[in-house]
């Protein structure tokens, strides 16, 4: 599925709009998975990644405490701030450097 989203994006398309085309959601990652292994490990507390907010609205639902948000973040370079662009404005993404 990613691969035909990337030859979408190579036509024009920005990441959110490939994945809609494909009839998929707009972001295809399940942070669900990952938290309930967290939490059948007797994990309580965690830290995220600072810019995905569905992220920590994610594993919060299976009984996760956010701590700490981590900023992850790089300085926008011409080839990916189109990419960082639309993470910012239609996935959420707290992207302080754009």
């Amino acid at each position: 599925n990613k691969i035909k989203a990337y030859k979408l994006q190579e036509q024009g398309y920005d990441t959110v709009e490939a994945n809609i085309k494909l009839g998929f959601k707009d972001d295809l990652r399940d942070y669900g998975i990952g938290a309930q292994i967290l939490h059948i490990l007797g994990v309580k507390k965690a830290s995220a990644d600072y810019k995905q907010s569905r992220k920590i609205v994610g594993i919060a639902g299976y009984g996760l405490e956010v701590v700490a948000r981590v900023p992850l973040e790089i300085a926008p370079r011409e080839k990916n701030r189109g990419y960082l662009t639309t993470k910012r404005d239609k996935l959420g993404h707290l992207l302080s450097q754009l």
